[in-house]
């Protein structure tokens, strides 16, 4: 197969994402379009980027799925390989992309796909983070990503299939870097919550905690990831604490 028959456009969406970029787009070079979404980097981040595509759009930030779904109505062909910038198509993977795009796979509206995500440093095989299916690859006719403010996913109409080879996911190689989106992210998640309807009450930062970390730790057999996963597993928890920490924030404040 040549170049021509991997129809294929490749969305990613960035922020200051200089370390991780070139390597990203490098893995998916050979896809016929990539399109980058980027948030006013301040970074090299756009410079390098041009190195793989022209087809780049800087916009003031759109929320999560907004940036996203503007790359999916900037997209020209029918199939759909959404990437994140710490992620890597393995030579494996792209050939089973390549495949199935060559071929239209036409009893498939989306793949998911496992994710070999690395936890400062460590491929985290445990803790529920392994496999971690996600769909990445799916027809663009057919999907739409959510409104969630964080943690967004694909809302996806149709059969989905399973790829066989894993996509790297290159998460978190600090705790700075971890605890900086920590901030962010639990911000985003109450506020997702309250809109929801959510209500704030004692069960969720007394039991809920708690029993994540004993579910990641002890019933996903996070302590076979050695130090790795007993300090994921004590973080996630933490994030759940916070994050309905700060919903009962918010509804403290609308009191006022």
């Amino acid at each position: 197969m040549s170049t021509d028959d991997y129809n294929l456009s490749v969305i990613v969406i960035t922020h200051n994402e200089e370390k991780n970029i070139e390597v990203c787009l490098q893995s998916v070079a050979w896809a016929r379009e990539i399109i980058v979404v980027d948030s006013q980097s301040t970074d090299r981040t756009v410079e390098l980027a041009k190195t793989f595509t022209k087809k780049i759009f800087i916009k003031e930030w759109m929320g999560y799925a907004g940036a996203k779904n503007f790359a999916l109505d900037n997209a020209t062909f029918d199939w759909i390989l959404w990437l994140d910038a710490d992620e890597r198509v393995t030579p494996e993977l792209a050939s089973e992309i390549k495949s199935i795009v060559h071929n239209n796979a036409y009893d498939y509206t989306g793949f998911e796909v496992a994710r070999r995500a690395y936890f400062l440093g460590k491929w985290i095989k445990h803790c529920g983070w392994y496999p971690g299916y996600v769909v990445r690859l799916f027809k663009r006719v057919k999907v739409r990503f959510n409104d969630s403010r964080v943690h967004e996913k694909v809302d996806i109409n149709g059969t989905i299939g399973r790829l066989k080879h894993d996509l790297l996911h290159y998460t978190d190689d600090t705790l700075y870097h971890y605890l900086e989106k920590f901030n962010m992210y639990t911000t985003l998640a109450a506020a997702d919550m309250k809109q929801a309807g959510k209500r704030f009450s004692l069960y969720d930062i007394i039991v809920r905690p708690p029993f994540l970390f004993f579910k990641m730790y002890i019933i996903r057999r996070g302590f076979l990831d050695g130090m790795h996963g007993l300090v994921l597993a004590m973080l996630s928890a933490s994030y759940v604490f916070v994050k309905y920490a700060k919903l009962r924030e918010l509804e403290t404040v609308n009191k006022l």
